[in-house]
């Protein structure tokens, strides 16, 4: 069974790229251990952030604004509405890095961004208690993305194009020989002139099959929602947000359609195999408590927890993303390491690896994601 292309994980970032290839008239097979969208990897619990004026710093700029470019496109060709325009509120001290980074990126790119002080945003939200040596840096035109069902429309729009998606099926083999990749799963073998390896915490294991043993570091992450007064933290009139504290670094959205506040912590987390079962939200005490203290100095009007959930990071050393070729095989694309900030990068990173595998490079500036930078 040959194709053009097989990509090995179609979560986000897969199942974005298997959109672009099959829509380039390119005979993809994308494979997953499970049927994506699901709970098994990083991108699952309704929501994720995208952030223009961007933290981390300013060369993922430009990936931002072509993602924001391509998630408008996806909800005009399915007709959904994928993107809620709630903004982003980015607080903590002004001296800090990630709120440097934000103001220095907004100016470089000239995007839309108030600096406000304490005073303005409590009065602005009166959800939230800012200390005074605080700022809030708000983006009006970011917001959430519907993740799950950003990935269902992706995969609908692949097999529309003729995609095939063979799910609940894992890799146990993975060879390539004289431009010829060869995967097996139980059961079968598939062959293709190309790959996309995407998949998430599992990636690390399956390129150590071709002989890359990259530095990724799979975590256990929690998130929760709790109960809320709609008036204060409805999505018409509260921001999704992220807070670099004393404590850590949180990230939540607001109520949306009455699902009250989610919120989870950005930094930390226990190591963990991807193989084995993840201890639930709860099993360790603070995965609740972690988030009641932070919601208890900064939005104390929240009330009772709801439910909590656990997804996966998959870090890498400096918390910068991997979009490269194969160093031995140039018939390899690779995207992992997303380190909890990815999911919003998904469909420009799709687009990426369709033009890494159909042309060999891409018009994005990906120099940043080498996999050079690790030896």
């Amino acid at each position: 069974m040959h194709y053009d292309v097989i990509v090995i994980g179609a979560g986000s970032m897969g199942m974005a790229a298997g959109y672009f290839l099959s829509k380039s008239g390119k005979r993809t097979l994308l494979v997953d251990s499970f049927s994506p969208p699901h709970n098994k990897g990083s991108h699952h619990g309704d929501t994720r952030i995208i952030r223009h004026a961007y933290g981390e710093g300013e060369e993922y700029v430009p990936l931002a604004l072509k993602a924001q470019k391509l998630w408008n496109e996806l909800e005009k060709v399915t007709g959904k509405q994928l993107f809620l325009p709630t903004g982003v509120l980015n607080a903590g001290h002004e001296k800090t890095d990630f709120i440097q980074n934000i103001i220095s990126s907004s100016k470089a790119y000239s995007l839309p961004l108030e600096v406000l002080d304490s005073i303005e945003v409590n009065k602005r939200w009166p959800g939230i208690t800012l200390p005074n040596k605080y700022i809030g840096c708000f983006e009006p035109t970011s917001g959430v993305l519907k993740c799950e069902e950003c990935i269902e429309a992706y995969r609908e729009l692949a097999e529309r194009h003729g995609a095939t998606i063979l799910t609940n099926s894992k890799v146990r083999e993975l060879s390539v020989h004289d431009k010829r990749v060869t995967i097996k799963t139980e059961g079968q073998t598939f062959n293709a002139d190309a790959l996309v390896v995407s998949a998430g915490a599992w990636s690390g294991s399956l390129l150590s099959m071709l002989d890359l043993n990259l530095p990724l570091n799979p975590v256990r992450k929690t998130f929760a929602w709790f109960d809320v007064n709609e008036d204060l933290y409805n999505h018409k009139d509260f921001p999704a947000f992220t807070f670099e504290t004393s404590q850590g670094q949180y990230y939540g959205f607001p109520s949306i359609n009455g699902s009250g506040l989610k919120v989870g912590r950005h930094d930390g987390g226990e190591t963990i195999n991807p193989d084995e079962a993840i201890l639930g939200f709860g099993e360790l005490e603070k995965d609740e408590t972690d988030l009641r203290q932070f919601l208890h100095h900064y939005m104390p009007s929240t009330q009772q927890l709801k439910y909590g959930k656990t997804c996966m990071y998959t870090l890498t050393p400096d918390e910068d993303f991997i979009i490269d070729l194969h160093p031995n095989y140039s018939n390899v694309a690779i995207a992992s390491g997303f380190s909890g900030h990815g999911f919003k990068f998904s469909s420009v990173v799709g687009q990426i690896l369709s033009e890494l595998i159909i042309s060999g490079k891409t018009e994005q500036n990906i120099s940043p994601f080498s996999i050079n930078r690790f030896k």
